[in-house]
């Protein structure tokens, strides 16, 4: 059975590539003064933005009276962002600052649908001037925005401008635009951090919509998701993507070899029919996942901070390092011993060295290894997400004992949001040089049998009722437990109820219930569907729907309309400015005898989730639809 394809690419030019955009141009406007100060907002800062990505996302076109709207639209822009591999997995690794910069007038000039000037700090415009209504990429002044970008921290590696418009729009490079609140704008963000960060090529066969981009002529590219290789010639050369080859893609389908991408038709090929490189609605591949995972882990040390190697260690003297902290998974950590593993500190971030001789020139090591299975690419497992630390045993006095004031909390997953149920929550603490500190955990008031030199809480293990639930890590020291302050704790709110979505469709012309109690609907040519997602928890939920099992698709409405304008299938799909959205031209489930002669028609099945802000997925359910011709 085939499946189908719902053609929803919407193309995203890169800076610098040049647009077919009709229509008088004018002078960029000049960035206007705002008409308060700039307000940084640390939205999630997880370390030194020296050892980590970190993403500046400002305001453009909102006035002080506007300020309610854009934290809304970011909300949404960030949540979508997090519902999307590998950052949901690794958004530990991201500095996210907002600033928000009050602006004069509302809006963006040459807006295609108010087609006016406006006072903006960061001179926001569509290109193409205001004749043109159906301008698309919106410029802004860089330098104006890097300056306002280091007043949230002088190092910064991607800033994304939401400017107030309803408009699709947009543009990328390492400053990036977007539509604030256009639906289809939150997906930019990703793209665009796929090539920025994950130095990934576009897969679209055109550079100007509606316009082929014909034969690719040049040599093997060195994209990694590009190739002019046989299926047969990758595996038997062991490059490319020959590890993923057959698998079932993130994004739909199978990993394979689909022709099409950088700009050309064919004789060039990607790896899935649909990813994020070619259709922001999908997901990144497999392919483009991995580079993102190496790519976002070249931003971070694995092992963010350690007792210093310079100097010797002395005998009974404790060891220890801070890792970097995965969202849904443990790095694990080995100790060896003159190279014999210390089985007793297993994934534990400090190690007691041995109080008696003989000591002198033997060697304590740690690695830490990220074993995520997004990565199979042993090159990449071996360097980026490897990390190995080592220290000199020498005889020595016992360090003395440390003042109390060296037993504290240092870090943890924040606590200022609910987490989701299948989180690692982390604790790091100081580390006195004579002894380890304990933590104790508890949920719901109740003791978690865990070492208590542990310093990761993986929730998945606990399987937690349905419901929202209080997990407390308190930090007590075994010399100094009636030290004032002590014991220490930190309280997390785990949220593990699942979102849910309902949805709306057009009027059918037949209802009916399968043997199973799916719902089933007849529709005559076309049918739409409108999701909306809800969830207990504070946050902009994420709504996904996939068509007879291909890849989940964000719900993000019709594109080019209204928020919250439904979503309309017809057999061949919408075409808007030369792209197909919507389109059912493909065998359905159970084909009829109409459908040889009329691609599209049939009966499908759609299944729809909710991903809600703690990074939950909620179950999917379904319903089938029979679109059927009236002609």
């Amino acid at each position: 059975m085939r499946r189908i394809l719902l053609s929803l690419a919407f193309g995203l030019p890169l800076l610098g590539t040049p647009l077919a955009q009709p229509g008088q141009r004018v002078p960029a406007p000049a960035p206007a003064e705002p008409t308060a100060p700039p307000k940084v907002v640390p939205v999630s800062v997880n370390g030194d933005p020296a050892a980590r990505f970190s993403l500046v996302v400002m305001s453009d076109g909102y006035t002080a009276a506007d300020m309610p709207r854009y934290r809304a639209h970011l909300d949404k822009h960030l949540n979508v962002l997090w519902s999307i591999e590998p950052f949901r997995s690794y958004r530990n690794y991201i500095n996210v600052y907002s600033v928000e910069i009050p602006s004069p007038e509302s809006g963006v000039t040459c807006d295609p649908d108010v087609r006016e000037p406006r006072k903006t700090p960061l001179g926001s415009h569509f290109q193409g001037g205001c004749t043109n209504p159906n301008a698309r990429g919106i410029l802004v002044n860089q330098e104006a925005a890097r300056s306002y970008a280091k007043q949230a921290t002088p190092r910064f590696d991607q800033i994304l401008v939401l400017a107030n418009t309803d408009t699709y729009g947009g543009i990328g490079g390492s400053v990036a635009t977007t539509s604030g609140g256009n639906s289809l704008g939150v997906l930019i963000t990703p793209h665009e951090l796929g090539h920025s960060l994950g130095r990934l090529q576009d897969e679209y066969t055109y550079r100007e919509r509606g316009v082929p981009g014909g034969t690719y002529k040049g040599g093997e590219p060195s994209s990694v998701h590009h190739t002019l290789m046989s299926e047969e010639q990758m595996r038997a050369e062991q490059k490319k993507w020959f590890r993923w080859l057959g698998d079932t893609s993130d994004s739909g389908g199978k990993i394979g070899r689909f022709e099409g991408g950088m700009y050309s038709t064919d004789h060039v090929w990607r790896p899935s029919k649909h990813s994020m490189m070619i259709s922001i609605g999908y997901y990144f591949d497999q392919v483009s996942r991995e580079r993102m995972v190496q790519r976002i882990s070249e931003q971070v040390n694995l092992i963010t901070d350690s007792r210093p190697i310079e100097t010797p260690v002395v005998p009974g003297e404790v060891v220890w390092i801070e890792t970097a902290h995965p969202n849904s998974h443990e790095l694990e950590v080995t100790w060896q011993l003159d190279g014999e593993t210390v089985e007793a500190a297993h994934n534990l971030p400090h190690f007691r060295t041995p109080a008696g001789p003989p000591l002198f020139g033997r060697r304590v090591t740690v690695t830490v290894v990220d074993r995520t299975p997004f990565v199979r690419d042993p090159e990449i497992r071996d360097t980026v997400l490897t990390a190995t630390r080592s220290w000199t045993l020498s005889p020595g006095p016992r360090p003395p004992a440390a003042p109390s004031r060296e037993s504290r909390f240092t870090g943890s997953t924040p606590i200022d949001r609910p987490v989701g149920a299948n989180d690692v929550i982390y604790v790091e603490t100081s580390h006195p040089s004579n002894r380890i500190l304990n933590v104790r955990w508890e949920v719901d008031g109740r003791p978690v049998p865990r070492a208590g030199e542990s310093r990761t809480l993986p929730l998945r293990d606990l399987r937690l009722a349905p419901g929202t639930h209080k997990v407390m890590a308190m930090l007590s020291d075994p010399a100094q437990a009636t030290a004032p302050g002590l014991p220490q704790a930190r309280t997390w709110t785990v949220d593990n109820t699942m979102p849910t979505v309902n949805y709306t469709l057009s009027e059918p012309v037949e209802r009916k219930t399968e043997a199973d109690g799916t719902p089933h609907y007849v529709f005559d040519e076309e049918f739409t569907m409108r999701l909306e997602p809800s969830d207990e928890q504070r946050g902009y939920v994420v709504a996904e729907f996939r068509v007879n099992g291909d890849g989940w698709h964000h719900y993000y409405g019709w594109p080019d309309a209204p928020d919250g304008t439904p979503f309309r299938f017809t057999p061949r799909g919408t075409t808007i400015k030369a792209l197909v959205y919507g389109s059912l031209s493909s065998e359905g489930l159970s084909p009829q005898p109409w459908e040889a002669r009329e691609p599209g028609y049939g009966t499908h099945r759609i299944e729809y989730r909710a991903i809600d802000a703690a990074g939950n997925v909620g179950p999917s359910k379904s319903f089938t639809v029979t679109v059927r011709p009236t002609r």
